[in-house]
């Protein structure tokens, strides 16, 4: 489906931050475009158009959290203070993630 080698750089699935007007200048970039099946590709291609490039944040952990399930570490608030979006966390560790922030 997609005519290139690599996909243009985007920004991982789970959320991201960018200003009102990029917002209205990605949907008229995306009507140049035809609609692409994988919805992170889709707005890299859009990004490409309008020359801007996506920067990664540390606080985006899309491919989930690194940590040892047996530390002490996982039980302190300030654990997950600098995390905006976290992947694969199980449901009940996002409660207790939630309960302890």
């Amino acid at each position: 489906l997609y005519n290139k080698n690599i996909y243009p750089p985007y920004a991982g699935g789970g959320g991201f931050i960018m200003d009102g007007a990029l917002a209205k200048k990605l949907h008229k970039a995306s009507e140049t475009l035809e609609l692409y099946p994988i919805d992170d590709v889709f707005l890299g291609m859009c990004l490409r158009v309008l020359k801007v490039s996506p920067v990664g944040h540390e606080g985006f952990k899309t491919f989930g959290i690194v940590r040892n399930k047996n530390s002490k570490m996982n039980k302190e608030p300030c654990f997950y203070r600098s995390m905006l979006v976290v992947h694969k966390l199980l449901p009940p560790e996002l409660l207790q993630m939630w309960d302890l922030v």
